[in-house]
């Protein structure tokens, strides 16, 4: 089933007409979706909801039930889960993360003792940092990193980045 959505999508893009127009005005807001890779076979991916209260938006599933590709959003922040393709390798195939996502929250140290009740485990535990941050690392089931952070004072950041300068 999967297949043939996706040949459809193909076709129809083969098919379209190039823009005459040269200024593309935006229908909405640009917003960045980051796109995490996931190993092939994944169905439960509820780690997400409980570590970080993930919201899915919409799944598409291949025909043995395992995710294809979904959206999820943590606070109306969006981001996708996609299968590992031929340019799209997971953690597990790379050997290392292939990426690492800054997640902002109100409270560093509930966020992060929830992701490692849910499964995450602690890269670096929670510090203030002089630059005005606290923040922590985990890595969660499926390899990404994750920095938990929150700033605490934009003074700090800013002498710091004077002083960096």
């Amino acid at each position: 089933m999967f297949l043939c959505w996706r040949k459809g999508i193909e076709e129809r893009a083969k098919n379209q007409e190039p823009s005459e127009e040269k200024n593309i005005k935006m229908e909405s807001k640009t917003t960045y979706v980051p796109v995490l890779s996931i190993q092939s076979g994944v169905s439960d991916v509820d780690f997400y909801k409980k570590a970080f209260g993930a919201v899915e938006l919409w799944r598409l599933n291949n025909d043995d039930g395992s995710v294809h590709v979904m959206a999820l959003s943590i606070d109306g922040a969006i981001f996708r889960l996609h299968e590992e393709g031929a340019k799209s390798l997971s953690p597990d195939k790379a050997g290392n993360t292939t990426v690492t996502i800054g997640l902002t929250v109100d409270d560093v140290h509930a966020v992060v003792e929830q992701a490692v009740a849910a499964g995450a485990m602690v890269l670096s535990p929670v510090i203030d940092y002089p630059y005005g941050y606290r923040q922590a690392e985990i890595k969660d089931p499926f390899g990404h990193h994750w920095i938990i952070e929150k700033l605490l004072s934009q003074e700090a950041l800013d002498n710091f980045v004077k002083g960096a300068s």
